[in-house]
């Protein structure tokens, strides 16, 4: 009879769906699971082959976040680090730009996305590098957005790195969230904030993102901290300026004429003060540097063209913190410039 169990079956006791060709859908079914099989094993050997894992927030737009990212990148590099830079800011991705990558193609090698190489061979994935017109905005749906991040993470040929710094959009939203659940190992988060109140109360809901995750936080960096400027007048003379505010400042000269002081532009130590009040380390503070808007515009980033300057030498104080903080080195106590 056609309703009987047995006349479902062929001799073998097959059931006889097996015995047809799969169909369209359930090829792309499997091969789709495949894939994803594929990408949650590449993902979790990332907790082996990269050493460190840093995350760099911010509350809010505008405080230097992927400069900083950028310059950390470049100053363990420099060290003599392998390192990975990636960029989960999807719907506006700069730092090719500001490397002089933003012209460069990828390569797909068995299913996998090999990185651009950057200043001191610092690897590079963006969602820039994906996009055919840079003017055109890309709007994307949450879901969509997270399925990118996820082939970032785990579809990308890293290959062994010492430390993967990766750089976020402002604010505490899907971004950060799906890489802290899919990034095997994270070390810590680095806050970038500036001296405004305004960018303070952000910094501090970054914070406590962090703290919620169960992330630890590395510590606090104050960028555009203040505006060094230099000059040259009648040698062990008094030099008076006007700072901001209409503050009267001085200085001294030296034997040689030489002066320089450092205007604080948007105040002072308010990055301190967040660290102090949310007890996390404070890891420095980088100058208001010109230079640093004309090098991401020309694709050369400061440290890159100025590596012995004011914010080279910054940059190392802030990654040797964050290195003091990554191996437990409690012999060494935090630098603050």
């Amino acid at each position: 009879m056609s309703d009987s169990p047995i006349s479902q079956h062929n001799q073998s006791g097959a059931p006889k769906s097996l015995e047809k060709n799969p169909s369209n859908e359930q090829k792309t079914q499997m091969e789709q699971a495949y894939r994803e099989l594929q990408r949650k094993m590449r993902i979790a050997k990332l907790g082996e082959d990269i050493k460190h894992k840093i995350l760099v927030l911010s509350g809010k737009g505008g405080v230097g976040k992927s400069t900083v990212a950028t310059g950390l990148a470049i100053s363990l590099a420099i060290k003599g680090m392998k390192v990975g830079l990636m960029d989960i800011d999807i719907t506006g991705p700069n730092i090719p730009k500001m490397l002089g990558l933003d012209n460069t193609d990828l390569t797909v090698e068995n299913e996998q996305i090999y990185p651009a190489i950057g200043p001191h061979g610092v690897k590079v994935i963006s969602m820039a590098f994906l996009i055919e017109d840079p003017d055109k905005p890309v709007i994307w749906r949450g879901p969509i957005k997270l399925g990118a991040i996820q082939q970032f993470i785990g579809d990308v040929a890293w290959g062994k790195l010492d430390a993967l710094i990766v750089d976020f959009p402002p604010g505490t939203s899907d971004e950060p969230l799906t890489v802290s659940q899919h990034l095997p190992g994270i070390d810590g988060v680095v806050i970038v904030t500036t001296p405004q109140e305004v960018a303070l109360l952000d910094s501090r809901k970054s914070i406590n993102f962090a703290k919620t995750l169960s992330v630890p936080v590395l510590g606090v960096v104050e960028n555009m901290s203040g505006y060094s400027i230099k000059g040259k007048g009648s040698p062990n003379s008094i030099v008076s300026l006007i700072g901001p505010e209409g503050t009267p400042i001085e200085c001294k000269c030296d034997e040689e004429g030489n002066w320089s002081m450092i205007l604080d532009l948007f105040k002072k130590g308010g990055g301190l003060l967040a660290a102090n009040e949310l007890e996390v380390p404070y890891l420095g503070s980088l100058p208001f540097d010109p230079g640093i808007v004309r090098g991401g515009d020309d694709g050369v980033h400061r440290i890159v063209a100025e590596p012995d300057g004011d914010t080279a030498k910054a940059f190392d104080i802030i990654v040797e913190n964050i290195l003091n903080s990554l191996d437990g080195d409690s012999t060494n106590t935090l630098k603050i410039i």
